[in-house]
C-alpha cells in the first residue's frame, strides 16, 4: 500500500512540470502531446531500479582563444549548417525530449542558395531577366546606361552643335555696354589671336665725363603676337662737338621657346665707324631666374669676323615707383680687327648703376654712374687714336615706352 501511494504521488508531481516544459520556443518543432487520459485504477508496479549514479563531468580544456569567424547575417542561415548547440534543449541535463517520427524537410533558405550578387532570387526581388536567346550587353564600371534614369541619349556624343555664345551679361547692367564690349574684345585678343607692338628706349641718356660730354641711347621695338615677332635693336653714342663715334641697327626675327626665352635670328649692320660691316646674328633673350633680364648673342660678320655680346641687368624695387637698376655690358672678339680698333678677346665692358622714378610705367627718368673701358689691344688701339681707354661718367636720362 506504501508503495502505491509513493508511485501516484510521483505521477501527480510529474503533470506539472511536464507542463511547464511544453514551451513553443522559436525554431523548435515539438510534437503535439495526446490529451491526458483520466487514470485508471492502480496496478501495482515493480519498484522502480535505482538511478545510476551521474558520470562527473569531465575536467575542461584549456580556454582556447577566441577564432574570429565570419558572422552571418540574422536573416540568412549558415548553408548547410546544424543549428546551434545553444537552442539544442534536448542536450540539456534533465531535459530528455522525444523526437517526432518524421521531421519535416528543411525549408531551403533563397538566400543561402543564391549565388553571390543574385538577388533575383530573393524574396520579393521579382526583376525581369532577358530572352533566352538574346546576348548580355557587356558592362563595364565604366557603364552608365544600365543604372536607373541613365539611359544613353538618342543621338551620339559630340553630334549636337555647341551652344550659342551669350548676348546678355551681367556686367552691362551696371557698367557701360560700349567700356565693356571693349573689355571683352581685348581679352579675347590677350588670349587668343594676340598682336601688338612696343617701342622701348631703355636708354636715352646724357653722359657727364672729364672731357667733353656725351649721348648714348638704345632702343628695342617689337610688332607681332606672343609667340612670333620682328625686333628692331637700335643703340649709339657720341660726343657733343665731334661726329657720330658708333652706331648700330639689328633686324630680328623673335620666336618663343618657353614662357620667358625667346630664340632671335637675323641681321646685324654697323652705320658707324665702318658702314662696309654687316654680320649674321643669333642668340637669346630672356628672363634668367630670381628676375634678370638676360641677352647672348653671337656675331658672324661677312668678313668672317666672329665677336659676341652679353648684357645683363636687374630691377630692384626700392618703393613701387622708385627702382635701382644694375646693369652689365660685356663685348668680345674672336680676332683684332684693326680697322675698327677691336681687339681679341674682351674688347669692351660697362658696370654701371641707375635709380629711377617711374611718374608713369611709360615714363621714367633716371639718374646714375658708369664705369667704362677698354682691355687687352683694344685699349692699346684707344691709346694710339688719342682715347682714354677708362672713363667714368655720371648719367642722367629717361627711359620710355609706347
Amino acid at each position: 500500500m506504501k508503495i502505491l501511494l509513493a508511485t501516484a504521488a510521483a505521477i501527480a508531481m510529474a503533470s506539472p512540470a511536464a507542463a511547464q516544459m511544453d514551451m513553443n520556443m522559436p525554431g523548435m518543432s515539438m510534437p503535439a502531446k495526446p490529451a491526458a487520459k483520466p487514470p485508471a485504477k492502480a496496478k501495482p508496479k515493480a519498484k522502480p531500479a535505482a538511478a545510476k549514479p551521474k558520470a562527473k563531468p569531465a575536467k575542461r580544456p584549456a580556454k582556447a582563444k577566441p577564432v574570429r569567424k565570419p558572422t552571418t547575417p540574422r536573416h540568412q542561415a549558415a548553408p548547410g549548417g546544424p543549428h546551434p548547440a545553444s537552442h539544442d534543449m534536448s542536450a540539456m541535463p534533465g531535459m530528455d525530449m522525444s523526437q517526432p517520427e518524421a521531421a519535416p524537410a528543411a525549408q531551403p533558405n533563397p538566400a543561402a542558395s543564391a549565388p553571390d550578387g543574385d538577388m533575383q532570387s530573393m524574396p520579393g526581388m521579382d526583376m525581369a531577366k532577358p530572352d533566352a536567346g538574346a546576348e548580355p550587353a557587356p558592362q563595364t564600371g565604366d557603364d552608365m546606361s544600365v543604372m536607373p534614369g541613365m539611359e544613353p541619349a538618342d543621338s551620339p556624343i559630340g553630334s549636337a552643335p555647341a551652344p550659342a555664345p551669350p548676348e546678355d551679361h551681367a556686367a552691362d547692367a551696371i557698367f557701360d555696354p560700349a567700356v565693356m564690349a571693349r573689355s571683352r574684345e581685348a581679352l579675347r585678343r590677350e588670349n587668343g589671336a594676340f598682336s601688338g607692338s612696343m617701342v622701348l628706349f631703355d636708354l636715352a641718356e646724357y653722359q657727364a665725363r672729364k672731357g667733353r660730354d656725351g649721348y648714348r641711347w638704345e632702343s628695342d621695338a617689337w610688332f607681332g603676337g606672343d609667340i612670333n615677332r620682328l625686333q628692331i635693336k637700335t643703340e649709339g653714342e657720341g660726343r657733343f662737338g665731334k661726329p657720330i663715334e658708333d652706331v648700330e641697327v639689328q633686324a630680328l626675327y623673335s620666336r618663343a621657346i618657353s614662357p620667358f626665352w625667346n630664340a632671335q635670328i637675323g641681321v646685324r649692320h654697323d652705320i658707324v665707324p665702318n658702314s662696309s660691316r654687316t654680320y649674321a646674328v643669333v642668340g637669346v633673350e630672356g628672363i634668367a631666374p630670381y628676375w634678370f633680364h638676360a641677352t647672348g648673342q653671337l656675331f658672324l660678320s661677312d668678313k668672317g669676323d666672329v665677336r659676341g655680346r652679353l648684357e645683363g641687368s636687374y630691377d630692384e624695387r626700392i618703393t613701387q615707383r622708385l627702382i635701382l637698376q644694375p646693369r652689365v655690358e660685356l663685348n668680345f672678339s674672336a680676332q683684332d680687327m684693326p680697322a675698327i680698333g677691336v681687339g681679341s678677346g674682351l674688347s669692351s665692358f660697362e658696370l654701371g648703376a641707375r635709380v629711377r622714378y617711374e611718374i608713369r610705367k611709360e615714363f621714367a627718368p633716371y639718374v646714375g654712374v658708369e664705369w667704362s673701358g677698354k682691355t687687352g689691344d683694344s685699349a692699346r688701339y684707344a691709346r694710339l687714336a688719342g682715347d682714354k681707354p677708362n672713363t667714368v661718367q655720371f648719367v642722367a636720362g629717361v627711359r620710355f615706352w609706347f
